[in-house]
């Protein structure tokens, strides 16, 4: 499982160490995708396979939008012998990444923050963590 939250640097050359507790779950292959929230989305390979059978097969505009999102933003990558990627310029671009990152394992795979765009999205999150638990308890989740 994917947990916990580090602060790496992206060097000039764009790589970034992935923490070693990440690296035994990921392993030395990976999928970099648009994330969300304009983060980037680090999966394993068959994490990846998973996601893409989950996206929807239809004719309807939005689910055709989300898919080539998803699928156009989305780059292999491998890690070198020191345990960094290389993060494609238009991923960085995306995420608006400076040289202070945050990886945050989210269970199942990882997001790579800008550090200064994640510290407010966490604390947005934190400020209404009662709120969203509460709507979670409506559907029967928490």
């Amino acid at each position: 499982m994917l947990i916990g939250e580090y602060t790496h640097t992206l060097d000039l050359k764009k790589r970034v160490s992935l923490p070693a507790k990440f690296r035994v779950v990921i392993g030395k292959k990976m999928v970099l995708a648009k994330g969300l929230d304009h983060c980037i989305s680090v999966y394993t390979p068959k994490e990846w396979e998973r996601v893409m059978q989950e996206l929807p097969k239809s004719v309807q505009a939005d689910q055709r939008n989300f898919k080539r999102f998803m699928t156009s933003g989305a780059s292999e990558a491998s890690l070198d012998s020191l345990g960094r990627i290389l993060v494609p310029d238009f991923l960085k671009n995306y995420a608006k990444l400076k040289t202070k990152v945050v990886l945050a394992g989210v269970g199942d795979h990882i997001e790579i923050w800008d550090e200064k765009s994640w510290k407010t999205y966490r604390d947005k999150i934190e400020n209404s963590a009662e709120v969203l638990a509460e709507k979670l308890g409506e559907i029967g989740i928490v």
